[in-house]
């Protein structure tokens, strides 16, 4: 176990003691807050600021700062904290409902524990195949996501940070780390677009053979009611952001002789860039929308898909991230991880041909 690990995330009242623990690789670069508050579980984060203002935190027997940058090797002193009753009684509550229930229950809008489909895993990566319906973190609106169900669940491991997100309503291959080291370096591939990541989408209409490359500029905006959108902008806007999605026809659905919808393709998407939105905004600006997309799609589309006859219906977005190769930050290797298609989409399209990876 990590000498981090080691570290007393949770002190009774009464036996409160000062604790070093001594940086591990994993979690060099981390700022200092980040540390104490991932750490000291349970510790209001107000707490925590003013126990780093006043000296009670120390690196290598000095003071820092909350946005001090852990290094290797360094010593952090943790001073005697005390968790809020609330918390006390949060954990005790789930201690007793795992006990009753198993992993799988929640108490007290904690994170339920959760595992998902795994695709891969080893002791640097861990790859899920990550459901439809499911946010990636908490936030916006959502208590929590898969990193905070997947923490839940495996309580033994100090580090599951997610590499990169997918949208809430799209399903397939999702990367987590359980190193830094790991997370450090996948992120930096993702940067430097040495993965590729290549999605299954079904379109309205019948996309041209032609249209291979889209390069058109984002820029993310707000709606009256606070809620994110993202739209294509020129590339001279102040807020342009460069988006490169590439579009290869993989088969088309003729119309159905008893629910007439028009024509649908099937698309696999590969995206150079990791913008918001970025393949939903791309494709329904050609005119193109994906099937189900309830922010840029074609809304009386959905609903009659949705109203389809049993096996045919379809009541969630058609984009799957199907595909991911990204090369291994240990040993190096060229890895290709592949998320087959959720049987609720599959069945839509089981007739179009499977091209070969």
């Amino acid at each position: 176990m990590p000498a981090l690990a080691q570290a007393q995330t949770h002190l009774p009242a009464a036996a409160a003691q000062a604790s070093l623990v001594t940086v591990t690789e994993d979690y060099s670069g981390q700022r200092l807050d980040n540390f104490l508050i991932r750490q000291l579980k349970g510790v209001p984060k107000t707490h925590v600021y003013r126990i780093i203002r006043s000296g009670e935190v120390r690196i290598n027997k000095g003071r820092a700062q909350a946005d001090t940058r852990l290094e290797t090797g360094d010593v952090v002193r943790l001073p005697p904290v005390r968790t809020s009753e609330r918390a006390d009684q949060k954990a005790q509550a789930m201690a007793v409902e795992i006990a009753r229930h198993g992993a799988a229950s929640s108490v007290g809008g904690l994170a339920p524990s959760r595992e998902f489909p795994i695709l891969f895993e080893d002791e640097h990566v861990l790859a899920i195949d990550k459901p439809a319906g499911v946010a990636v973190h908490g936030g916006s609106g959502v208590a929590f996501g898969v990193i905070e169900q997947m923490r839940m669940a495996r309580p033994g491991h100090d580090f599951l940070e997610l590499v990169h997100r997918l949208d809430r309503e799209t399903s397939g291959v999702l990367l987590i780390a359980k190193k830094r080291m790991a997370l450090k370096i996948l992120q930096e591939q993702f940067r430097e677009r040495e993965t590729d990541k290549v999605y299954l989408a079904l379109v309205a209409g019948n996309w041209p053979p032609k249209l291979k490359v889209l390069d058109k500029p984002l820029q993310k905006y707000l709606l009256p009611d606070g809620e994110r959108r993202v739209r294509v902008v020129d590339k001279e806007h102040p807020d342009a952001m460069r988006a490169v999605t590439l579009v290869k026809v993989r088969g088309s659905l003729p119309v159905s002789a008893k629910q007439p919808l028009g024509d649908f393709s099937l698309l696999e998407v590969t995206i150079k860039t990791g913008r918001t939105h970025q393949i939903r905004v791309h494709l329904a600006t050609e005119g193109h929308p994906i099937a189900g997309d309830d922010k840029y799609g074609d809304f009386g589309l959905n609903k009659n898909l949705q109203k389809q006859p049993a096996g045919h219906a379809l009541k969630r977005m058609f984009l799957h991230a199907w595909r991911l190769k990204f090369t291994h930050p240990s040993n190096g290797k060229r890895i290709t991880l592949l998320a087959e298609l959720p049987a609720e989409l599959d069945t839509l399209v089981a007739h179009v041909p499977t091209p070969e990876l």
